[in-house]
């Protein structure tokens, strides 16, 4: 594919409903993954930048007219941004492949249609929620009110900053809230493009506010007085600074953070039919740079060396290279930092005693672009760091268990708790080991996740959940009116 992207480079911030001069001064360059040129450079906020966006989201909640629209008006203005952003699909397929390596089919799924169809799947729900309930007992007769929690500040990650932002942003707006997204440093670009897309549809001046920060400023929102909610997706580390940092405050907070999830395979699993789905899942999904990767592999120990060939002919076999051509799989690391990082990792996992089957090495054959080569271990315990640590590359480990039992145990022996998968011809054998693992979600025989179910983790994974109808409810608080009723006195 041939890529006609411009280079963007932008001066503002978007608030009130425009863009405005940023007042930092500072600018951060845009670096392709795949060319490793600047395309484009976005402004950093300073802390008057935040304090402005943080003004505007509060005055537009406090005093607009967004929260006091009808369910209905506020979903045909999602609806509308929705259409806006479909117009720049292509735009925004291409903007996945250059600012995040995407290869191009996936952009064109994930980049280019999930940002609207979180619009419209809120859109829909907010006109079906019951932002009242009337509840008659002996006691009274009440009113429970579903109210916007306030001004929202959402915050997502390098490898989904606008899919992730609008799974935030959608269920935010459709409460009732303004928003503050706060765009990634590496990756601005789609967040600028979706402030165009909003400024376009002619959303209430402040209800949607739009910024790249850096970590000082970053701390700056996260614990403003005129913030009310945070939600953030990235790194359990992080996610445990913006958890102590809201604490103080009581802030209300949504953490969806690591992972290191297992895919489960039983002792009658289908070779065949299951490794080219766990590869899927695995270090081919979105090149490892995803929380939900299975990247734990856990395989009965009587068919331990079937399975970690087939697996690694499988991996062996994988496209590595440019992004933009349709016959690749998995495209280049973020950075060259984050590169280094994952290589790191693998150099750890051979120091650790595990053996390297597939990968490990360079790709002479890439001249420019920040690529790993695709590496399974074997040989590994589920103490060593690569079997406990995100490495959120395409490394993958397996481990051997003895039986259903010793699978679970091996799987819940983690920090983390996000997702997880079963591989097994019994689907009653895999649903009982499902029901046994501690984790947000877990899928049979595939990995998928159901949008209108709740995704989130257990334990260092995350608080909270988004998507489905749950997500809106992070967006809520409760008020209880009792309308009658005998005098509590």
């Amino acid at each position: 594919m041939q890529l006609g992207l411009r280079s963007r480079t932008y001066d503002s911030i978007f608030v009130e409903g425009r863009f405005v001069t940023a007042h930092s001064g500072r600018r951060v360059d845009v670096t392709s993954p795949r060319t490793e040129e600047v395309i484009g450079q976005v402004p950093l906020a300073g802390a008057a930048d935040v304090d402005r966006a943080v003004a505007a989201a509060r005055a537009a909640f406090d005093d607009g007219e967004w929260p006091r629209w009808s369910p209905a008006e506020r979903a045909a203005a999602l609806r509308r941004l929705a259409d806006h952003l479909d117009r720049r699909s292509d735009e925004l397929a291409e903007l996945g492949v250059e600012e995040n390596g995407y290869p191009i089919a996936f952009s064109e799924g994930y980049m280019a249609a999930m940002p609207s169809i979180n619009l419209r799947t809120y859109a829909d729900l907010c006109e079906t929620y019951p932002f009242e309930e009337e509840r008659l007992s002996p006691a009274a007769c009440s009113l429970v009110l579903r109210e916007p929690v306030g001004v929202a500040v959402a915050i997502p990650p390098f490898n989904g900053p606008l899919t992730l932002g609008t799974q935030k942003a959608a269920p935010a707006l459709a409460a009732g809230c303004t928003v503050i997204l706060k765009a990634p440093v590496q990756n601005g670009l789609a967040c600028y493009l979706f402030a165009e897309a909003v400024e376009e549809a002619g959303l209430p001046p402040g209800v949607v506010n739009v910024l790249v920060a850096d970590v000082q400023e970053s701390e700056r929102l996260v614990t403003h007085p005129g913030v009310d909610k945070v939600s953030f997706t990235g790194s359990t580390p992080v996610g445990k600074r913006i958890a102590e940092l809201c604490g103080r405050d009581i802030r209300r907070v949504t953490l969806e953070l690591g992972g290191k999830s297992a895919a489960i395979m039983l002792d009658d699993v289908d070779v065949d039919k299951a490794v080219p789905g766990i590869v899927a899942c695995s270090v081919a999904m979105l090149q490892g740079e995803i929380c939900t990767a299975q990247s734990r592999i856990l395989a009965p120990r009587a068919r331990y060396d079937e399975i970690v060939d087939a697996l690694a002919e499988q991996i062996a076999a994988l496209p590595v290279g440019d992004p933009a051509d349709r016959d690749m799989v998995i495209g280049p690391m973020i950075t060259r930092a984050h590169r280094d990082r994952v290589e790191d990792y693998i150099r750890i996992g051979a120091e650790e005693g595990a053996t390297v089957k597939v990968g490990g090495g360079g790709l002479a054959h890439l001249d420019r672009g920040w690529y790993v080569e695709p590496t399974l271990f074997a040989d590994v315990t589920n103490g060593m760091r690569v079997a406990r640590e995100e490495i959120f590359g395409p490394v993958a480990v397996v481990i051997p268990h003895d039986g259903v039992d010793d699978a679970i145990a091996i799987a819940n022996d983690s920090p983390f708790g996000l997702s997880g998968t079963v591989w097994t011809e019994d689907e009653d054998a895999a649903l009982a080991v499902a029901r046994r693992v501690r984790t947000g979600t877990i899928a049979l025989n595939t990995y998928t996740v159901d949008p209108d179910t709740p995704f989130g983790g257990y334990k260092e994974s995350g608080i909270g959940r988004e998507m489905g109808r749950e997500g809106l409810d992070g967006y809520i608080e409760l008020k209880s009116i009792a309308v009658s009723g005998p005098s509590l006195g």
